[in-house]
């Protein structure tokens, strides 16, 4: 990667964080299943890429899951929307190439381990770690700056909106 490509890929990346820090703020902090419906289904699907990216970069699929987004990032409609809606197809199918993986060894990728066993862990899933390599080698520096030029383009969907603050009872 040249110095230019490197460059966009950090400031895509900045980009990401600093909207999804806003969201996260928003809701609370953290996602729960009563804030979820304070974002609509485009900042969700930021949302997933921002983790996603954050937990794949440090410790690849086997983190991502054991640290609880699997649910959220494999099995929600995060990777329908990259290829569906956002139109990044190649992505997409990869997404949903790691949810089966991810259902095949589901059990052992979502219990509780001590430190121990989620190292041994990443012996035990060759695949999930060779797909944790290919979206960090093959897909995390096109992607990441691909989406934040759909979230540029697409702006108004990725606003968080303020409350009301008309009083009750006036229109």
């Amino acid at each position: 990667m040249n110095e230019t490509d490197l460059s966009q890929v950090l400031e895509a990346t900045d980009f990401i964080h600093q909207l999804t820090d806003s969201y996260l703020q928003h809701i609370g902090g953290s996602l729960t299943a009563d804030n979820m419906d304070q974002l609509n289904a485009n900042q969700h699907t930021l949302l997933a890429y921002r983790f996603l990216l954050d937990e794949v970069m440090e410790g690849g699929f086997v983190q991502l899951i054991q640290n609880g987004f699997g649910p959220y990032v494999l099995d929600g409609p995060f990777p329908m929307m990259m290829k569906k809606v956002w139109g990044l197809k190649d992505f997409g199918k990869f997404l949903f190439d790691v949810r089966r993986e991810y259902h095949l060894h589901k059990n052992e990728l979502e219990a509780d381990l001590s430190e121990e066993e989620f190292m041994a862990l990443y012996e035990q899933q060759d695949t999930m770690n060779e797909m944790g390599d290919e979206f960090l080698d093959d897909y995390q520096e096109e992607i990441t700056p691909a989406i934040a030029q759909y979230v540029k383009e697409h702006e108004e969907d990725f606003r968080i909106e303020a409350p009301s603050s008309s009083p009750k009872g006036e229109r």
